[in-house]
Order: structure tokens, then C-alpha cells, then sequence
């Protein structure tokens, strides 16, 4: 983590220095008018995105992710799925396409093509793992690559939908790390091997699991299904064949979300711990049902949401794309 991150943080530094250096300025406002030659703009774009790329993260500078959320706590967990993450994803929309709108047209086939291969290539990673944060920390990669794909979609939709999902996922990765970490609290261990028959005996437990596992497939009510509808329309005003490799992607997300909560939540169980008290509190059983209620409210009054992005910078950007 720390040598992706350094490397990520020179080549930002990089490109700001550069940027200060020629224009005698760092005020986001005044170079968002600036004109650069083609050569120069492509140069600065790449050292941004991958600086993005490695925030975000975005295959292939995703490694560092899972390594990191098995070794954080479960607070440190939550931090860094709903709130750090999305500084990659926020530099794109902030900075990279605005300050570098030609470049991002012409590397836009590129970026479509990395984030297809995230998607299929870690959904099938997902499925090879036993460690329980190591599969919500590679599902979070796939997400981000939906939010990536939404916001060089070129179009207000995706835009909109990019920006729903960085808010859902936050509030939903969060809830799941919550959830494993209270389950690693009760019986030390993240391997899913060890897993069975959670419903017989922690109930509550397993229906917040089930809750947050169909938020995080987009279920219908909630603010995923409203931000994957807007993606999936933007994307499909823009390349048929991209939305038909994000079908795929999604099937596959439905899959290991079930799977994982098939295996934790069913099955027979070896031991009997109903007479243990093991499920959750009132105080753990509050804050989930907090995250519960923002994110159906997200998806059942979007257009609340959708009326803060109408003044958007990014829609100072969509004038060299139309």
C-alpha cells in the first residue's frame, strides 16, 4: 500500500508542479480554461488517471485493497471503503476530465476496456476467496469500475448514476464490513470455511446480512438498483457491446453475493451456540438499521439527490463531448 500510494501521490505532484510551473496558478477555476497541445495534455492525463487509478482502485492497481482491509480494523475498514475510495473516483470527475476533456475522449476507449476486464476478471476472483473481508474488498473494486464506466459514459445520466453509486457504496460496503466485523468479534476468525448455519442461532444477524447482500446486487428500492439503471442507460447510448460485458458482470455479482450468503447463513451446523446469546445488540443492531434507512431512501426519492448535481462542474465539461 505504501509503495502504490507514493507512487500514485508523485505523479499527482507531478503534474500540479508542471501545471504551476506554466501557468503561475493552482486555482482549480482559472485552469479549467486553460489550453495545452494534444501531445502535452495526453501526458499529464495518464500521470492523473493513474494516480486515480491507484485511489480508486482500479485493476491492475487494485492489489493493495484487499491486503489492506485484512489487516485494518473494522473501523479502519469502513473509512477506507466509504470515504477514501471514492477520493479516486472524485479526482476523475473533479479534476482529470474537466482539466484534460480531449485527452479523456481519446483514451476513453482505453478506460472501457480496463474496466471490463475488473469487472469479469475480479467477479471471478471474488469467487476463489475464503476470507470474508477479502471478498466485500474485491467486490468493492468491481463497483468502483461501475462508477468509472458511468463517468466516461460522456453523458448526464452516467454522471448522475456514477456519483448515486459512490454515495450507495459507501454506505453499503460499510454496512457489510460492519457486519463481518461483528462476526469476527464472536468468533475470531474471517474464513468462510469455518461458516454455516448463522440463521439458527444469530437471526438478526442474518437478516441484516441478507439486507445489505441484495443492496449490494442493486435490489430493487434501493440506492444501487437507481444508480446501476443510470449507468446501464448511459452505456447503452454508448456502446451496446460495453453494456452487454456489464450484464455479464452483473450476473456474476448476483452470483457471489448469494453464494456468500447461502454458505454463511445455511447449511447444517456442527455446533450448537443458540444458548450463547451470540446476535447482535440493540446498540449494533441501531446503526446498521441507520445505514438501512439511507440507502432505500436513496433509492426510493433519488430525484432529491439527483437536484444537487444539476450545478455540477461536470456539466461545465460535457461541452467538448456534444
Amino acid at each position: 500500500m505504501f509503495v502504490y500510494t507514493v507512487v500514485g501521490s508523485l505523479l499527482l505532484l507531478f503534474v500540479i508542479v508542471y501545471l504551476f510551473v506554466h501557468f503561475g496558478t493552482t486555482d482549480i477555476r482559472s485552469l479549467y480554461l486553460i489550453e495545452l497541445p494534444f501531445e502535452v495534455e495526453q501526458i499529464l492525463w495518464l500521470g492523473l488517471f493513474i494516480s486515480f487509478c491507484i485511489k480508486t482502485p482500479m485493476f491492475p492497481f487494485h492489489i493493495w485493497l484487499p491486503e489492506a482491509h485484512v489487516e485494518a480494523s473494522t473501523t479502519g475498514s469502513v473509512i477506507l471503503a466509504g470515504i477514501l475510495l471514492k477520493l479516486g473516483t472524485y479526482g476523475m470527475f473533479r479534476f482529470l476530465i474537466p482539466l484534460f476533456p480531449f485527452a479523456t475522449k481519446f483514451f476513453s476507449i482505453f478506460v472501457y476496456i480496463l474496466c471490463i476486464v475488473a469487472i469479469i476478471y475480479v467477479s471471478y476472483t471474488i469467487i476463489s476467496q475464503i476470507d470474508l473481508k477479502k471478498i466485500i474488498a474485491y467486490s468493492s473494486i468491481v463497483h468502483m469500475s461501475f462508477i468509472i464506466l458511468g463517468l466516461f459514459s460522456f453523458n448526464y445520466y452516467g454522471i448522475e448514476g456514477a456519483i448515486i453509486m459512490m454515495i450507495n457504496h459507501g454506505l453499503v460496503a460499510g454496512g457489510l464490513f460492519i457486519l463481518i466485523g461483528l462476526l469476527y468479534k464472536r468468533f475470531h476468525t474471517r474464513l468462510l470455511l469455518y461458516y454455516n448455519s448463522l440463521v439458527s442461532y444469530l437471526p438478526i444477524f442474518s437478516i441484516l446480512f441478507l439486507i445489505f447482500s441484495l443492496f449490494n446486487i442493486g435490489f430493487p428500492g434501493s440506492g444501487g438498483f437507481v444508480s446501476e439503471l443510470l449507468i446501464f442507460s448511459s452505456v447503452e447510448l454508448l456502446n451496446p457491446v460495453i453494456l452487454l460485458f456489464m450484464f455479464y458482470g452483473y450476473i456474476l455479482s448476483v452470483i457471489y453475493s448469494i453464494w456468500l450468503f447461502n454458505r454463511i447463513c445455511f447449511g447444517f451446523s456442527k455446533f450448537n451456540f443458540s444458548s450463547l446469546h451470540l446476535d447482535l445488540k440493540e446498540d449494533e443492531i441501531s446503526y446498521l438499521i441507520c445505514l438501512t434507512v439511507l440507502v432505500i431512501c436513496i433509492g426510493v426519492f433519488p430525484n432529491y439527490l439527483c437536484k444537487l448535481f444539476n450545478n455540477s462542474i461536470f456539466v461545465y465539461c460535457l461541452q467538448y463531448y456534444n
